[in-house]
């Protein structure tokens, strides 16, 4: 394998990862001609949650707020154009459809990806500096073969850097150690496909996370299960199986008026609205619970009950497995603060993701990096880490900035606004016309 050499002429912009958002700002960086940008990503091709692309779920935003339109609808890369290169918009013109399969989310992504230029898929990004005697970035990255491997390092001078590396899945620590055994059937939702077989054959499962992929699921292994042998547990903490937020003026917590607001509090203020707006974003859309309800009632018909338990207000405290036998869940009801075990089979968890640690890729920039109080880096009206005043170049994070822009950052609804802030931005022109108006809410007094 060869060492790092740098290329010869500095790009304008290197994004880090291609998922949505930086798909996106790709999408809208391309026909700016002399922005010369590039993005790599570690994997060998775009995928979008393939564990979670179950048949008949849907987005929960609508259509337009796919990588472009809400900036440009003119753009040939909008959901539309995708449907018209597939000869398929008659099709979808008459289904009438606001809110798209998820498997055709994915689908149109992946589209924009095979066609977009400048996306280098299998380059894994080992790390990032400041090179103060040349004034630019470099970005260290390993280029992989098709196994995976390592097959040539490269370095990439750079004025800007995007990050868009998202989330992982995330384990809660009394199940980690189930989790990480192969033998054992613990899973995070965003696998579920792959095992859904197993899951299926087994005699008794556990779902837990009461949020919308815990509602599917419960919901596709409900379908699939013979009646009166269900054999199904859903639980989590949330105090109910509430529904996700989607009223008018509720929807106008994503818009881009609430984001500067937002941005404008008080830490302290910021963390207390996140961790009170779970609704906005966690909860579950109204069809999924009909769904549900309406499948568990056609049960009743004959006059018997399914053999499901829907439990909401509990927390997993312990999780073992005595060999040979099944999984042991020690749960504690967070109200009546009484405890008990349940025995199962295989556990699903639809826990949600954690933003991924960006302190070993930052590992360079560090000394240079200004955090908040509780040690996250500070993120700025443009979507820019702070950084010291004796770097001039900019890194621009996307979908990690909950802490600083509030319930909207890991939205697709705020996608193509986010990127079209940050060409703006880093072009120092509105290369994209915003609207300064985006909501009848007024947020604050002003």
């Amino acid at each position: 394998m060869t060492h790092p050499a740098p290329d010869e002429t500095p790009r304008d912009l290197v994004g880090i990862g291609i998922g949505p958002a930086n798909l996106s700002l790709a999408a809208l960086a391309q026909p700016l001609g002399r922005l010369d940008t590039a993005f790599y990503e570690r994997r060998p091709g775009f995928d979008w949650h393939p564990g979670l692309l179950i048949d008949g779920t849907t987005l929960q935003v609508p259509f337009p707020a796919d990588l472009v339109t809400l900036v440009d609808p003119t753009s040939p890369w909008t959901f539309l154009n995708h449907l018209r290169a597939r000869d398929r918009l008659f099709p979808f013109y008459f289904a009438e459809r606001w809110h798209i399969h998820r498997a055709e989310y994915d689908a149109y992504c992946r589209w924009v990806s095979e066609n977009l230029p400048g996306l280098h898929f299998r380059h894994q990004v080992d790390t990032i500096r400041w090179n103060p005697h040349r004034a630019l970035f470099e970005v260290d990255h390993t280029r992989l073969d098709a196994h995976g491997h390592p097959h040539s390092r490269h370095r990439t001078p750079t004025r800007h850097i995007a990050i868009g590396i998202g989330t992982e899945p995330h384990v809660p620590a009394p199940l980690r150690p189930l989790a990480d055994d192969p033998d054992t059937p613990v899973l995070h939702s965003a696998d579920y496909l792959h095992h859904r077989d197993t899951l299926l054959d087994a005699h008794h499962v556990t779902v837990i996370g009461t949020g919308q992929s815990g509602a599917e699921i419960f919901l596709d292994l409900l379908r699939h299960r013979p009646a009166g042998r269900e054999n199904l547990h859903w639980t989590g903490r949330t105090p109910a199986f509430a529904p996700m937020e989607y009223s008018k003026l509720g929807l106008e917590h994503f818009t881009p008026d609430y984001t500067r607001y937002f941005h404008q509090l008080d830490e302290p203020v910021r963390d207390h609205l996140v961790a009170g707006q779970w609704q906005l974003h966690k909860g579950i859309d109204t069809d999924t619970i009909t769904a549900i309800h309406d499948e568990l009632y056609r049960r009743t018909l004959d006059g018997g009950w399914p053999d499901t338990r829907l439990t909401p207000a509990v927390e997993v405290r312990t999780a073992h497995r005595p060999p040979g036998g099944p999984i042991h869940l020690g749960l504690e009801h967070t109200q009546q603060h009484t405890r008990t075990t349940v025995r199962t089979d295989a556990v699903v968890l639809a826990t949600g993701y954690r933003r991924r640690p960006l302190d070993d890729l930052l590992t360079g920039l560090a000394p240079h990096l200004a955090r908040d109080a509780a040690g996250r880096p500070q993120i700025d009206d443009h979507y820019r880490l702070r950084l010291d005043p004796a770097i001039t170049g900019d890194v621009y994070v996307q979908n990690a900035e909950l802490h600083t822009h509030g319930v909207g950052a890991p939205d697709l609804g705020l996608v193509a606004w986010r990127s079209a802030t940050i060409l703006n931005a880093l072009t120092g022109k509105e290369v994209y016309r915003l609207p300064t108006r985006t909501a009848f809410t007024t947020f604050g007094l002003r």
